[in-house]
């Protein structure tokens, strides 16, 4: 059993295109950052903790298959969550525009024993636009920037703001593609004999 440790219907969206058949168990952990760790071991802690409490709460086996992942907007070195208000939202898009930014995607896959555990953190540069206050507020208002890292969405509304990206589009979105079938195949899991129709 191939499962995905997360609610997001952004990633359940993007490994459908990979797998036919998987589950989906959310991970509910605490997202927040220890002191003085950096944007990088944020991610791959917080997609490693994802599979490991997926784990512990389904008793999950050596058999089964586990795919977790994070994703954090990073400026300079400071982590940009999802907006807990329009205010929050503003201070996020007001760092945001005219600027570049790192979004960062960190996998975990690994066997329900842990005993098999491969991470990978993959770097995404995107450049904003400038963005006025007016639009900020009326991004606000569309619903979109609510649930979002950095308060955006790229594939939403959200990607009129992107003047460039340097990377991975499906990365920026939740879930890296390449890297996460160059992955399964280390599991034995092949994309391509997968979306075979039979």
């Amino acid at each position: 059993m191939i499962v995905l440790a997360s609610a997001s219907p952004r990633r359940r969206d993007l490994l459908s295109q990979l797998v036919k058949s998987f589950e989906v168990m959310p991970a509910d952990i605490d997202e927040t950052p220890f002191e003085l760790e950096t944007p990088e071991e944020y991610v791959l802690r917080m997609a490693r903790e994802k599979a490991e409490a997926t784990i512990e709460k389904s008793s999950l086996g050596v058999r089964d298959l586990i795919i977790a992942s994070d994703t954090s907007v990073v400026i300079g070195d400071t982590i940009l969550g999802k907006p807990t208000s329009l205010d929050d939202a503003k201070r996020m898009l007001r760092s945001l525009s005219g600027q570049t930014h790192s979004v960062m995607t960190s996998l975990c896959v690994c066997n329900g024993g842990l005993n098999r555990v491969a991470t990978r953190n993959v770097v995404t540069e995107v450049t904003f636009r400038e963005i006025s206050d007016l639009e900020i507020q009326q991004y606000w208002n569309t619903g979109e920037p609510q649930d979002k890292a950095g308060a955006y969405a790229i594939q939403g509304i959200g990607g009129i703001f992107v003047q460039h990206i340097s990377g991975s589009f499906s990365a920026v979105v939740g879930l890296p593609l390449f890297e996460l079938s160059q992955l399964l195949s280390e599991f034995g899991v092949s994309a391509l004999k997968e979306n075979i129709h039979e």
